[in-house]
C-alpha cells in the first residue's frame, strides 16, 4: 500500500499515512483534525540510461547478433553499409 506524507498546515509538523492509490488525500488529520495537505515528492526510483532490461533480459539471436557488429565496428572493421 503506497505511503503518503502529508504536512500540518498550522504548524508545519509532518505526518505519513498509508492509504489505497484511490483514495482521497486527507484534508484534515484522521486523529486530531488539524487541516493537512498532500506533500508531492519525486519518485525513490528513477532509470536513467538504456534500461536495464535491455542488458538483462534473456539474450536472443538479433540480440547477440547486433552485439557482434557493434564490437567489430568498435575496433574499426565495420564492414555494413549504411544506406
Amino acid at each position: 500500500m503506497p505511503r503518503y506524507v502529508y504536512q500540518n498546515l498550522e504548524t508545519g509538523e509532518q505526518y505519513e499515512f498509508e492509504q489505497r492509490f484511490h483514495d482521497p488525500a486527507y484534508t484534515h488529520h484522521p486523529e486530531t483534525g488539524a487541516p493537512i495537505k498532500r506533500l508531492i515528492f519525486a519518485p525513490a526510483v528513477v532509470f536513467k540510461g538504456s534500461g536495464w532490461y535491455v542488458k538483462d533480459s534473456k539474450a536472443s539471436s538479433t540480440a547477440s547478433s547486433s552485439a557482434k557488429e557493434t564490437s567489430s565496428c568498435a575496433t574499426g572493421t565495420c564492414s555494413a553499409a549504411a544506406d
